[in-house]
């Protein structure tokens, strides 16, 4: 199986989750990352030129307001465009992921930068007001406008 093959049906089986049964675990994040680790894998380390890790990366930008509402407009809005993640580009697309609420974007940020991001330092827990407050602030943006936020991190 060629790997677009592979990514196109994990894309598929992802999206496949339905709104309503995301509405129904809206606080339970290692549930809601169950769409994620389709692409990103269940560990987060993602397929190397395919889709990006969310390891290192993620727990630095989830440690600075900038980068927590890039992370929380990423899920939100999705990313399209070049990124680059531990000094590698991405070239892909990440689809939005409709039909989560701020309570459940939350709790997957949560969850992703508690475990499959995991470190020594403990990152702040996302809160649905603040992922309310960018989904506010990002209201005009589209995919490739939030990949263009992406913030620079150090030594990057």
């Amino acid at each position: 199986m060629t790997m677009r093959r592979l990514a196109v049906l994990s894309i598929a089986s992802a999206l496949a989750v339905s709104p309503s049964s995301i509405a129904l675990a809206a606080v339970d994040g290692a549930q809601i990352y169950h769409r994620c680790a389709a692409c990103h894998l269940p560990t987060g380390k993602g397929v190397p030129g395919a889709f990006p890790p969310l390891q290192a990366g993620v727990r630095a930008l989830a440690g600075t307001p900038a980068g927590r509402r890039y992370l929380s407009l990423a899920v939100i809005k999705g990313l399209a465009g070049p990124l680059t993640v531990e000094g590698k580009t991405y070239r892909g697309m990440m689809p939005a992921q409709s039909g989560l609420n701020d309570e459940a974007v939350a709790a997957v940020l949560t969850h992703v930068t508690a475990t499959v991001a995991s470190g020594n330092k403990a990152v702040k827990p996302f809160t649905a007001a603040e992922v309310k407050l960018a989904r506010d602030s990002g209201a005009g943006l589209d995919a490739a406008a939030v990949a263009r936020l992406q913030p620079k991190l150090s030594g990057k």
